[in-house]
Parts: structure tokens; sequence; C-alpha cells
């Protein structure tokens, strides 16, 4: 999930009570929620395709998250130590007390990591196998909208913080209305106003300080209607998984056998799902609307490699980015851009989950220059 989103989930669990428990208890859940993401410093010293192997990789493990939840408290009490011995006063910092909201905020990453299609490798270092929910887009606007909406009303007590909220909402709500995806909803205007709708609701809430009044119970009644809403998210997932096997059994007929599917989420829309099957002779990936009868559109078709492609698939298979790329790509697909070699010939490999080949999609997609005469004395 995108770093807002952890940020919200451990400040609304430090205002659900946690905050209670020690001095510092908010800032450190807030840090806690946001620590897995620390293999990002990968990126001070090595290159895009060093991240792409690291990323959510043994900081997002069962044993690289226990190590940052106890490390987090050793540190702020560390810096309390040092605080306590400049300004000779007693230590405020109480670590048991923390060690315990380290560990509960800090494995909230992982788990909300893990109900996306990006996916995450809890069993580091021992097998580096990906799982994946597929249930939650990677940036869901309604859990903002929950979320940011209890955090806002019982945090907004300074100017200061009023205007970091204020900017907040600006920049969220002008993503939202101009947004020119519309988040693949069939109707993108429902969205805008469930958003605009709740902007003025926040602001009468905020001026009867209902906030104040209703405490922390506001706090864990959004995590609780996050919880509400990941089973709805998963229900339409289940919906979606068998409505898209039945429309995959009929792209693939009878001459192909299905190994295995994946349904996952669109932006803000539980009816629209991008969907990517695999068979013995081909990759497949389409959009499924779900309602009173589901529909599949914009099906694409890659066949597995063969002939030429399979050939300059194995030249570049000791390549660093080749390696790295097809340890991470859930659903591998590849092309030749010019197999006449007419022009410069390059190698383009896509995970079909995110795009195709020949578009630029960052890490998700790799493009290698091959060399024309292999090509033409395969196709010979």
């Amino acid at each position: 999930m995108d770093n807002l989103t952890h940020s919200l989930v451990g400040l609304a669990a430090a205002k659900s009570g946690l905050e209670r428990l020690s001095p510092g208890a908010t800032a450190l859940c807030v840090l806690a929620a946001n620590s897995p993401d620390a293999d990002i410093v990968v990126l001070l010293f090595r290159d895009r395709w060093s991240f792409l192997q690291h990323h959510r990789g043994i900081t997002h493990a069962f044993v690289g998250t226990f190590v940052l939840s106890v490390l987090l408290p050793v540190l702020f009490l560390a810096g309390d130590f040092i605080i306590s011995r400049v300004r000779k006063r007693r230590l405020q910092v109480r670590f048991v007390p923390l060690l315990i909201v380290s560990l509960l905020v800090t494995f909230t990453h992982p788990v909300l990591d893990w109900t996306n299609n990006y996916g995450i490798r809890p069993l580091l270092p021992w097998s580096s196998k990906w799982f994946y929910g597929d249930f939650v887009f990677i940036v869901d606007p309604f859990i903002w909208l929950i979320l940011g909406s209890a955090c806002f009303l019982l945090t907004t007590r300074t100017r200061f913080l009023r205007l970091v909220w204020l900017f907040l909402g600006v920049v969220l709500t002008l993503f939202i209305v101009f947004n020119p995806r519309g988040g693949n909803f069939p109707y993108p205007w429902i969205l805008r106003a469930i958003w605009l709708t709740t902007m003025l609701g926040l602001v009468l809430l905020f001026i009867k300080r209902v906030g104040d009044r209703l405490g922390s119970k506001l706090a864990m009644t959004a995590l609780v209607l996050v919880v509400v809403y990941w089973g709805g998210l998963m229900f339409a997932h289940s919906r979606a998984g068998s409505h898209a096997f039945e429309q995959a059994t009929v792209m693939a007929g009878k001459d192909e056998k299905i190994s295995r599917l994946a349904a996952m989420p669109t932006l803000a829309n539980p009816f629209g799902w991008d969907c990517v099957f695999e068979t013995d002779k081909a990759t497949y990936r389409f959009h499924l609307t779900l309602g009173s009868e589901a529909r599949a559109s914009r099906i694409v078709r890659y066949e597995r490699p063969t002939g030429p492609l399979a050939r300059v698939l194995k030249e570049v298979s000791e390549d660093r980015r080749t390696q790295i790329f097809l340890g991470f790509a859930r659903f591998p697909v590849a092309k030749l851009s010019d197999e006449d070699c007419t022009s410069q010939t390059f190698l383009q490999l896509a995970d079909l989950r995110y795009t195709e080949p020949g578009t630029s999609r960052g890490t998700f997609t790799l493009e290698l220059p091959v060399d024309c005469p292999d090509i033409q004395t395969v196709n010979r």
C-alpha cells in the first residue's frame, strides 16, 4: 500500500488508545507503520533493478519485521536517555509498552501490503515465494476517507496540524476530482460525489468538535470499518475469481489447459477487475466487469516463447536485469520489437499483471537490445 495509508493506520492505532501506553507512542506508531519500507535506502546505493530485487523483501518478512519492531523502541529509549542526560531529567519513555505498541503496529505493514497484487515474501530468507492477496488496489481512496476522517477529527488541535490537514485534503481532492482514469469507474462522478460530500461533512463535524467527544472510540470504529470494507472486497474478489475462470475457460477453449489465474482489483472500483491467466500455450489478460452478467473486455493474448523468441530469451537469461525481472514478474510475457531486423531489435519483457511489452512502466517492463544476425540465423 501507499505510505499515506500506512501512516493513517499507525496514527489511527495510536489514537485508538495505544498513545496512552507511553510518551512517544504516537510518533512510534506512525514510524513503525512505515518502517518496513526502509528498504528504499537501496536506491541510494544501487540502481532500480536492485530496488526491485529487494523491495518488499527481508524488511517485509516475518524475521525482518520483528527485528524492526524491536529496533524502533530501542532507538526511542536511546534517544530519550540522551535527552534526559542533557536536560538532567528522568527517563520518560516506557520501553516494554513501547515494544508492545511497535510489535502490533509494525506488523500491520506487511499485512496491508499482502492485500494487493504486488505481494510480499514473508518467508525470507528461507523461501523467496511471493504471496498475494489480490483484493485491495495498491492505492485506495475509500481507505483514505475512512481512516483520514477519524485521524483529522482527532488531531486538529493546533494551527499547524490544521494547515497540514488542509494541504493534504486539497492535494487528495485534486487527485480524485481530476484523475483522468476515473478509477476505471463506469460512473467516475460517483467516487467524486462521495469524496466531496465527505469533505464537506468533515468540516461540519470539526466545527461541532465531534472528535473531542468520541475520542479513541472514533479511531477504533475507523479501524473496524476498514476491516469490514476488506470483507466486502474479499467477497467481490471471490466473485471475480469465479467469473474470471468461466471467461478464461471460454477463451482457452479445448486446446489449452489453464494452469493459474489471478483476478486483481482496480482503482476505487469493486466492480472492475483485471484478470490474467496462463495456459500451456499462452498468457491472457482481460478486464472483467461484475454485474448482473459479468463481461470480459480488452482481451490480449501472448503465446509462450518459441523459435527466435525462445532462443533470444535463453541468450539473455544470464543478464542480471533479466534474472531480477523474471524473479519478480508474476505473469512474464515477451516479444521481439522487430523480428525482421529492419531496425534496432529489442527483446521486450513485461509483467502482464501491470502492462504489456513495449510500453513504459518503469521496472514492470524491460527492453534489451539483441543481435539481429543471431535472430536471422534462427529464422533460417
